[in-house]
């Protein structure tokens, strides 16, 4: 028999991945130097963290007063002067009716200052509650509301709405000697105003911003003048407007009668 002969298959030579070597003395030595700046850390914490010996209460208050600032801060406050945690004692300041914005801050080496901004009044909304100047309803069920405020009314989640469109109309008005005591929104869309001189102004529900240029530039200077003869004014045609004289002017539709040609068209149907 012959002689079979193996053939020697060499193998590639393949790639050796080596771990890289670690200095085990200097990771120790880093790794110690971290333990002790923390140990180090801890115990100045705890150093520092002494109890918060008053609580500085700063602002303007007109409808807050400080000591109930002060109560609702100290019923928050949990830990010392470091522990303690300002954003739980911002919030309970936060909570209190007329209050809008707080500011919390630490005054080394133990007190805790308070800055309260309260919240300014714009509006009424309905019978009992109030808007901020942001159109936010802050507060409901309000006994005493400031009668000076204009009255805003409206489908509930329609406060901004409603006084974004006052903001658009007072600032106008006033220009022209007049001033808004009451806005409404009703439930299907439709607008209406009353003026501090008693005067109701009826917009409607369609062109509502036309209209109120229209109240502004031409109605404005008859319902100023006329303002004790006057029960409303209708703003929805389709180019003019319609008075309402009062009943207990006897020269009342004699003045209608001449007021006549600042109408135009029929009153548009939106309500």
């Amino acid at each position: 028999m012959g002689l079979i002969r193996k053939r020697n298959r060499h193998k590639p030579a393949g790639r050796h991945f080596e771990l890289p070597e670690l200095e085990w003395t200097r990771a120790g030595r880093l790794a110690g130097a971290l333990l002790a700046l923390a140990a180090l850390a801890t115990l100045l914490a705890m150093g520092l963290d002494q109890p918060v010996r008053s609580i500085v209460i700063d602002g303007q208050f007109q409808r807050v007063t400080a000591v109930e600032v002060e109560q609702a801060a100290r019923s928050a406050l949990r830990g010392g002067f470091v522990s303690a945690n300002l954003d739980r004692l911002r919030d309970a300041v936060e909570a209190l009716a007329w209050v809008d914005r707080v500011r919390v801050q630490r005054l080394w080496p133990d007190r805790i200052q308070v800055e309260v901004v309260e919240q300014q009044a714009a509006a009424r909304w309905g019978e009992d509650g109030l808007l901020n100047t942001r159109g936010e309803l802050f507060a409901e069920g309000v006994r005493h509301v400031p009668p000076e405020l204009p009255r805003l009314d409206g489908p509930e989640g329609s406060e901004w709405q409603v006084a974004q469109r006052y903001l658009a109309i007072q600032g106008r008005l006033v220009e022209q000697g007049l001033r808004v005591a009451a806005l409404r929104l009703d439930a299907r869309g439709a607008w209406d105003l009353d003026l501090s001189n008693g005067v109701t102004v009826r917009l409607g529900r369609r062109q509502v911003a036309e209209r109120m240029d229209r109240l502004v530039q031409v109605a404005a200077q008859v319902i100023a003048g006329r303002a004790a003869e006057i029960a409303y004014v209708d703003m929805r045609y389709s180019n003019g407007f319609s008075i309402g004289w009062r009943p207990d002017r006897k020269a009342a539709r004699a003045r209608a009668a001449a007021l006549a040609d600042r109408r135009a068209g029929d009153p548009q149907s939106d309500g």
